[in-house]
């Protein structure tokens, strides 16, 4: 399992959400197993999300959609206040 882990800076939760939710057929298609969205309880203008996927590979291809596709336009990605970062990651066994 890979998750591909994003965070940046928001304008605002609701418009950041009303975003989110448009593209939940884009992340259904792309293999999203699971998604986490979280926000620092200190910082209501910032936004970590974390979605699930089997492999790297369609991580790594679903960041690719978003920086083309949606962060690159602002009509696709209002609330975004900034540039995020994306990471892929894979599990690390802890117990070698």
């Amino acid at each position: 399992m890979a998750t591909l882990h994003i965070e940046h800076p928001i304008t605002d939760l609701r418009t950041w959400l009303g975003a989110f939710a448009r593209f939940e057929e884009a992340r259904h298609r792309a293999g999203v197993r699971t998604q986490r969205v979280g926000q620092p309880v200190d910082d209501d203008g910032y936004i970590y999300v974390d979605l699930d996927f089997d492999s790297a590979e369609q991580a790594t291809a679903f960041r690719e959609f978003l920086e083309t596709r949606v962060w690159s336009s602002q009509d696709a990605s209002p609330g975004l206040a900034g540039t995020p970062k994306a990471r892929v990651l894979e599990d690390v066994d802890t117990a070698a």
